[in-house]
């Protein structure tokens, strides 16, 4: 804006202030031509008076020697001597701007004053009587001082000088008018050139304000389809605009103007604190953001709402000041909440329920195992005894029978000892510690091809980060799941087994350990990491079915998760996920 404004001002200065100056330069060179005319017709004047001045002093010299002795005739015979140097002063004067002219005055002033010293010469002989001496003193004057020449010269040269300047004054006045005609033409374009912009911004000033119109009928609709009441108040919370969602939960009628606030619905808006609030956002600028009442409606329900408004000063100073209110109903969250609450509350007693049911359970199972131990101590000895005591009468049949009891009491006791490992993972504390997991997965693999020494199999372990957790059982879980992958690769002729690990979307380490061994069918997936759980048969593949367990109590104690994607026949690739914190706990 500023710009076009600076344009414009440039552009009327440019217009008038432009054909001024080639006007005055004009008529300065007009009237330079004219001074310089007149000059020239005064220069020529005053030689031609010079002249004239001269000869009639000779001519009245002359009379006075014929006789003529009046006054008039005496006064015209001295008139040389007393005119003569005051016009030479003037030539001096008016041509002392041109040598040439300098000199030719000059020597008109030698032969002017020599004839004017004869002149005197002739008269003063005349008093004395002596006719003869003056006529020949004028013939002198005449024959030995010319100023005809010298005059005619410098007359000649004015008239050259003023030829001269009069074409300079006709080439002036010819390049003044060729500046006066690209002037108009550059007036014109200027014009031009001031109506297009002014049409153009016309157009666009028009096409603004069609567009805000536009926006503001836009606005207006879209601040009626919006669903949450919208009011807009002037600083005596007088309502001036209201959406259809205002007027239908307060029951205004659009058409009835303005309306205070405290007269709007049934009562709704009477809260003084709220009134007060209200008042401080127009008086002090505070925002009032989420308060929370409860308020009757026009339909008569209460209503949980929050409120929100804030001051809207325009750009004028002087405007007034307008409040923008926001209505959120609420009854349903607030009634949600409470139900939450309820639930929260009830999920809190379940939970300590559950809690005391887990600690007895633990407390069964330790107190079971430990408990159990003792009686398959004395099965075991005692049917070793059997079969020390009955010695030789032992036979095949009493000899199996005595080799099951024996065999049931060992699993037995094996089942009870994970059993007791699975319990005091879930009770024991956390013992938390940078643990190089790279180094962990090298020990677990050593152990798993120490116990299978005639089998190939084909190893492939990524580099592993370091983690923040308990050691020795995140080695239990290593342990676990790299034993499994050696157990059910049992049956291939090479066994692969494949150790990676990568980053969640959330960041966390996922560890996978894969291998082409048997597999399993994903629709019993549910039941893998379960207690004594298992998906293959005992003489298949050995094992109490408890090892997973471990692994996913461990693995959730640390805040990860596990899960396994298998085909039968095709391998099966066992997924664990750790929270990728530093040594402080900190996430990466």
């Amino acid at each position: 804006m500023r710009w076009r404004t600076a344009g414009l001002l440039l552009a009327v200065l440019v217009i008038v202030g432009l054909p001024y100056i080639v006007t005055l330069s004009s008529l300065r060179s007009a009237s330079q031509a004219a001074a310089w005319i007149a000059h020239s017709k005064e220069v020529k004047s005053i030689a031609y008076q010079l002249a004239y001045v001269i000869r009639d002093s000779e001519a009245a010299s002359y009379r006075l020697l014929a006789g003529d002795s009046d006054e008039p005739t005496r006064r015209r015979a001295g008139r040389a001597a007393r005119e003569v140097p005051g016009l030479l002063q003037q030539l001096h004067t008016m041509t002392f701007d041109t040598p040439d002219q300098q000199m030719r005055v000059g020597a008109l002033e030698s032969s002017a004053n020599g004839r004017v010293t004869l002149m005197n010469q002739a008269l003063a002989r005349l008093q004395q009587a002596n006719p003869a001496g003056a006529r020949q003193s004028l013939r002198d004057a005449g024959d030995l001082f010319k100023i005809s020449d010298a005059i005619a010269a410098i007359v000649r040269d004015e008239e050259n000088l003023l030829q001269t300047r009069q074409t300079d004054a006709a080439r002036q006045s010819f390049h003044d008018r060729i500046v006066l005609s690209i002037t108009a033409l550059a007036q014109l374009l200027l014009l031009t050139i001031i109506v297009g912009v002014t049409e153009r911004q016309i157009s666009q000033r028009l096409l603004a304000e069609v567009r805000e119109h536009q926006a503001v009928h836009r606005s207006r609709l879209i601040l009626q389809a919006v669903r949450e009441p919208i009011g807009l108040f002037d600083e005596n919370l007088n309502s001036l605009l209201v959406n259809t969602a205002f007027s239908e939960l307060y029951g205004i009628d659009p058409e009835q103007g303005p309306q205070a606030l405290v007269q709007i619905g049934e009562q709704a808006w009477s809260d003084s604190a709220l009134l007060q609030r209200l008042n401080d956002v127009l008086l002090r600028d505070r925002e009032l953001w989420d308060y929370e009442t409860t308020q009757r409606t026009v339909d008569g329900v209460e209503r949980h709402v929050v409120i929100s408004a804030r001051r809207l000063q325009q750009k004028d100073a002087d405007a007034p000041t307008q409040l923008l209110l926001t209505v959120s109903d609420v009854t349903a969250r607030a009634l949600a909440e409470q139900k939450v609450n309820e639930l929260n509350r009830q999920l809190e007693g379940k939970v300590v329920l559950i809690s005391d049911v887990n600690r007895e359970l633990e407390a069964f199972s330790y107190s079971v195992s430990h408990d159990l131990r003792a009686p398959l101590r004395h099965i075991g000895g005692f049917a070793r005894k059997l079969e020390h005591h009955l010695g030789d009468r032992v036979d095949d049949k009493a000899h199996h029978y005595i080799e099951v009891i024996t065999d049931s009491a060992k699993h037995m006791a094996l089942l009870i000892e994970d059993l007791l490992v699975f319990s005091q993972l879930g009770r024991g504390a956390l013992r938390l510690q940078a643990v190089d997991m790279q180094s962990l997965a090298e020990e677990a693999r050593a152990m798993a091809e120490s116990s299978m020494q005639d089998r190939r199999i084909v190893w492939t372990l990524a580099p592993l980060p370091m983690v923040i957790g308990d050691e020795n059982m995140l080695r239990t879980v290593w342990q676990n799941l790299l034993d499994n992958a050696v157990k059910y690769t049992g049956q291939c002729e090479v066994a692969r087994i494949d150790v990676s690990v990568q980053q969640g979307r959330n960041g966390d380490y996922e560890f996978t350990v894969a291998d082409n061994g048997a597999g399993f069918d994903m629709q019993y997936a549910d039941k893998l990491f379960g207690v004594f759980q298992r998906l293959h048969r005992a003489s298949e593949f050995p094992g109490n079915g408890i090892g997973l367990a471990n692994v996913r109590r461990i693995i959730a104690r640390h805040g990860g998760r596990v899960w396994a994607e298998a085909e039968p026949g095709q391998g099966a690739r066992f997924h664990f996920s750790l929270p990728a914190t530093d040594a402080a706990g900190a996430h990466i």
